[in-house]
C-alpha cells in the first residue's frame, strides 16, 4: 500500500516521481545546452578566414557581414603593374586591328592556291596511259613532215641512179629489200621506240607534276593559314603578358585563401575536439544532474516506519479541513486562499 505521504506530494507536485521527472528534464535541458554550446564553438573555430596579404605586386581585400561570414573578395594591383596593364591595352587594340586585316592581305594566296587546284584538275584529267599516248601522236606528228622528205629524196636519188629495183637478199627468212630503203625503215623504226618509252615517262611525269601542282595549292593556302594567325601573335603575346600581370596582382588574393583555407581546416580539427569533449562532459553530467534529493528523501520516507505515523496525521489533519470548509462561502474560501497562497481559485465558481 503506498504511502499517503507521497501522494499528498503528488497532489502538490512535490512527490518523488514528480520532482524525479523536473530533475530529469532540467538535466536533459542541460545537456542540450552543453552539447549546443560545444557544437557552436566547433563551428566558429572552423569558419573560414581569409588571410588579407600584400606584396609588391597588389593587395588582397574581403568583406565579412556583422555574422562574421565571408560576403566579399578582391584584389588591388600595385601602380606599377597597372601602369603597364594601361600601356599594353592600347598596344593590344593596334596589334588586334592588324590581325583582323590580315585575311584580306594574305587573299591573293587564296586566289593562287584556287587557280592551281583547278590546273592540277586538268593535268590528272588524263591517266599516264592516255598521256603517253598523247605524247607519241604528237611527237609522230612533229616528225611526219621532214620523214615524208627523207623518203622522197631517197626515192630520187635511187629513180636517178637506176638502183629503184634493185632489191639485197637479207638472209634468213627475210624478204629481199633496197639497202638504202632498209635503213631508213630501221633507223625510223629505233626511232619510233624511243619516242615510245620517252612517251612513257611523259605520261608518269605528266600525273605527278597535275599531283605536284595540288601540293602547291595547299601549300599557299597553309601559307594564308599561317598568315593570319602569324598576325594575331602580337595580340595574342600582348594579350598574355596582360594576363600574366594580373595573375601577379591576384597571388595576394589567392595567397590569402590559401592560408584561410588552412586555417579552416586546423580550425575544424579543434572544433571536433571541442565538440567530442562537449559532448562527452555533457554526458557524463547528465546522469548526476538527474538525481533529486528531494525525490529520494520523499521516496525513502514513504517506504520506511515513520511514513505510517504520517499518514496518520495527514489524514487527521485533512479531515479536520474538510469538516470546517463547510462554515465558509465560495467567496470567503476564495479570500482565505489568497491570503493564504497569494491567489488563485480552487475551483469554486461564482
Amino acid at each position: 500500500m503506498g504511502s499517503l505521504v507521497s501522494s499528498v506530494a503528488d497532489i502538490f507536485g512535490m512527490g518523488p516521481a514528480s520532482t524525479q521527472a523536473r530533475a530529469t528534464t532540467d538535466a536533459a535541458n542541460i545537456a542540450a545546452q552543453s552539447q549546443l554550446q560545444a557544437a557552436q564553438l566547433g563551428a566558429q573555430a572552423a569558419q573560414f578566414r581569409p588571410v588579407g596579404i600584400t606584396s609588391r605586386y597588389g593587395q588582397s581585400n574581403f568583406q565579412f557581414s556583422p555574422e562574421g561570414y565571408l560576403t566579399g573578395a578582391g584584389y588591388n594591383v600595385s601602380p606599377e603593374l597597372q601602369a603597364y596593364q594601361n600601356q599594353l591595352q592600347g598596344l593590344t587594340q593596334q596589334q588586334l586591328q592588324q590581325g583582323l586585316g590580315a585575311p584580306q592581305q594574305y587573299a591573293p594566296l587564296q586566289g593562287a592556291a584556287g587557280g592551281l587546284f583547278n590546273l592540277g584538275q586538268q593535268y590528272l584529267a588524263q591517266s599516264p596511259q592516255q598521256a603517253a599516248e598523247q605524247y607519241m601522236a604528237n611527237q609522230q606528228a612533229l616528225l611526219a613532215p621532214s620523214r615524208e622528205r627523207e623518203s622522197a629524196l631517197l626515192a630520187n636519188q635511187l629513180s636517178n641512179s637506176g638502183r629503184t629495183g634493185l632489191s639485197v637478199a637479207q638472209g634468213g627468212g627475210l624478204l629481199s629489200a633496197n639497202p638504202e630503203q632498209s635503213a631508213l625503215a630501221n633507223a625510223r623504226a629505233m626511232q619510233d621506240l624511243q619516242l615510245a618509252a620517252q612517251a612513257q615517262q611523259a605520261g608518269q611525269q605528266q600525273t605527278a607534276f597535275g599531283a605536284g601542282l595540288f601540293g602547291q595549292g595547299a601549300g599557299l593556302l597553309g601559307q594564308y593559314q599561317q598568315g593570319q594567325v602569324g598576325a594575331l601573335s602580337p595580340f595574342q603575346t600582348s594579350l598574355g603578358l596582360g594576363g600574366t600581370i594580373e595573375q601577379m596582382g591576384q597571388s595576394p588574393l589567392d595567397i590569402g585563401a590559401q592560408l584561410g583555407g588552412r586555417t579552416a581546416t586546423a580550425g575544424a580539427q579543434a572544433g571536433q575536439s571541442l565538440l567530442q569533449g562537449g559532448l562527452a562532459a555533457a554526458k557524463t553530467l547528465q546522469p548526476a544532474n538527474q538525481l533529486s534529493p528531494l525525490a529520494s528523501g520523499l521516496s525513502g520516507l514513504s517506504q520506511s516506519p515513520l511514513g505510517s505515523a504520517a499518514d496518520a496525521y495527514l489524514m487527521q489533519q485533512g479531515k479536520n479541513w474538510w469538516d470546517n470548509l463547510g462554515q465558509y462561502s465560495p467567496q470567503q474560501f476564495q479570500s482565505l486562499q489568497a491570503s493564504t497562497y497569494g491567489g488563485g481559485n480552487a475551483g469554486f465558481g461564482d
